[in-house]
């Protein structure tokens, strides 16, 4: 077959065949498996994970520990500084650490008594706005069903209703999440609509002063404890030149049995209501209550940094295959009982592990790649996707010269599986290479399990897709191979319950990382058959980011 030799042509090339002539393992090299072990993933994350780190929050010691750490590391790799001599990318950042004045109350119009309600336990709130106090003083509530306006499906919760000054009352997902109704939205599967970040965004749209979100475990995909925990401290945001004044002034979340009892006291039942929003056609709601909250606020401006090198190629320097894994978590939970320190050993010091494990095993052969391989370990992924949204409208190496992003946020600790996960997949072309070097391995590939907790739109893949650029999202498997596919779905859920961004996500000397070692080799390959081809793989036909991706490579 002739290989396509202009970038500007695309052309993609039969995988299969591609890697049938590559090594075997997968299409692994010898001498890039030898480098890729479980005492050399685990070597890091025992490092990047240790109390001493503090968490690795945004802006603080954490930080310079973490990059001091990485460079360390991308120096004895031999790996050049990726921005115009440096390692590093300066992330402007505004952090706001809001704490209410009080309680969030509400008032029944009906004459129904005052209800008030606890910071954390029932409530969580902020704001984006740079400024040091916002308010709710004592404004009408709506109730506006799923909060989306989508008129691609003549779908719009808003419409009808004005609710500038008001604040909105939002259901989480989206409206067939419980149906399964695919004709206008994807049944299970989330949209972005069903994304918290839309309904805000949406919200401040409408010019609502505030927003708040309900909370139902399996609508969001993660308990009330995640919420507590990610909402309530320290927030970020990219630094702004309006001030984030465009934001809805008051952004929260509610806790279900919180929601009810305020539905409640204006006569409404929160279950037909649901029910209703469910159904095309439906008209948002007042809800005869009125609700005041203040929050005070600390501000900062700091800057972050994305930490960035790179692996020049030897044919194609100017082309470059991009892998990605966010090194930052939540630093120290100072309101916590007990240990307060937020490790985030799997999410996401195994990320970081795992791409500086893949720049070991591409330095360790003896010729290297084509195209050059950038390494990027972004920041205050947990505050929203920051640190690669400015890297990705901010970029340091083109993006229509970026063949692909490979994103990497947690691994698999509990041994080999037969299978492996691609959120999104259908999505690209970038598929086709995942399933070849799977099938190297004896393994196959499928797509999340979980399409209803929106995992595509949460990790830092979202942020090149969101640009054009085609991005692969890989996870573990399901498909335990000792224990089957029910024992390791049960690991899972297991995990996010308990340990998901919370102080008890630590580095465990008893976690089997046999099955990690897999999946690095596995994205080892993705990567270095790309990289040594000519093919651009592109999005597929339908998906919404192939317009963006083929305006930029005209």
């Amino acid at each position: 077959m002739k290989l396509e030799t202009r970038p500007e042509t695309r052309r993609f090339l039969p995988l299969v065949v591609l890697l049938a002539a590559a090594c075997g393992g997968g299409g692994v090299p010898r001498e890039a498996r030898d480098a890729i072990t479980a005492d050399q993933l685990a070597a890091h994350i025992k490092v990047l994970a240790s109390d001493e780190f503090q968490g690795r929050a945004p802006a603080s010691p954490g930080e310079e520990k973490t990059l001091k750490y990485l460079t360390d590391q991308f120096v004895a790799l031999k790996l050049e500084p990726g921005n115009k001599g440096s390692y590093f990318q300066n992330v402007p950042l505004v952090e706001i650490t809001g704490r209410p004045v009080g309680t969030l109350m509400t008032h029944g119009i009906r004459g129904t008594s005052d209800s008030r309600f606890v910071f954390r336990e029932q409530f969580v709130a902020s704001t984006k706005r740079v400024t040091d106090q916002v308010s709710l003083a004592n404004t009408p509530m709506v109730f506006v069903g799923y909060g989306v306006v989508a008129p691609e499906v003549g779908w719009n919760d808003y419409h009808g209703v004005d609710v500038h000054g008001k604040t909105v009352v939002i259901l989480v997902n989206d409206p067939d999440f419980e149906t399964g109704d695919t004709t206008l939205f994807r049944g299970k599967a989330m949209t972005y609509y069903g994304r918290w970040t839309y309904k805000y965004e949406e919200a401040s749209r409408q010019g609502a002063a505030g927003a708040l979100i309900v909370h139902e475990t399996e609508a969001a995909g993660y308990p009330w404890e995640v919420v507590r925990n990610s909402w309530s401290g320290p927030q970020f945001s990219l630094a702004a030149a309006d001030n984030n004044m465009s934001r809805v002034p008051v952004e929260g979340w509610i806790s279900n049995t919180t929601a009810r009892s305020i539905l409640k006291q204006g006569g409404l039942d929160y279950d037909k209501l649901k029910a209703r929003a469910q159904k095309k056609g439906f008209k948002a709601v007042p809800m005869d209550v009125r609700v005041s909250l203040t929050i005070k606020n600390t501000i900062r401006r700091s800057n972050s940094r994305n930490a960035i090198a790179v692996l020049r190629g030897s044919e194609h320097p100017d082309e470059y295959v991009t892998y990605t894994a966010h090194w930052d978590h939540f630093g120290v939970d100072s309101a916590a009982r007990g240990d307060q320190i937020m490790n985030g050993a799997r999410d996401n010091a195994s990320g970081v592990s795992t791409i500086l494990t893949i720049a070991k095993a591409f330095r360790s052969l003896p010729e290297g790649p084509k195209r050059s391989i950038i390494f990027l370990a972004v920041t205050a992924e947990e505050q929203g996707l920051l640190g690669s949204q400015y890297y990705a409208a901010n970029p340091v190496f083109p993006l229509k010269q970026t063949v692909a992003a490979i994103n990497v946020d947690g691994i698999n600790i509990w041994g080999p599986t037969r299978d492996v996960t691609v959120v999104g997949f259908g999505n690209s072309e970038l598929d086709d290479y995942i399933v070849a070097a799977a099938k190297g391995q004896g393994r196959t590939v499928h797509a999340d399990p979980e399409p209803e907790k929106g995992f595509f739109y949460r990790s830092d893949h979202f942020s090149f897709a969101l640009q054009g650029v085609p991005a692969l999202d890989p996870e573990d498997g399901i498909d335990n191979r000792e224990h089957g596919a029910a024992w390791g779905k049960e690991q899972h859920e297991k995990w996010t319950a308990e340990k998901y961004h919370k102080p008890s996500d630590e580095y465990d000397a008893t976690w089997n990382l046999a099955g990690a070692v897999e999946d690095v080799q596995l994205y080892f390959a993705v990567g270095n058959q790309l990289a040594n081809d000519r093919a651009w793989p592109n999005w597929r036909a339908g998906n919404e980011f192939k317009a963006k991706r083929d305006a930029m490579m005209k």
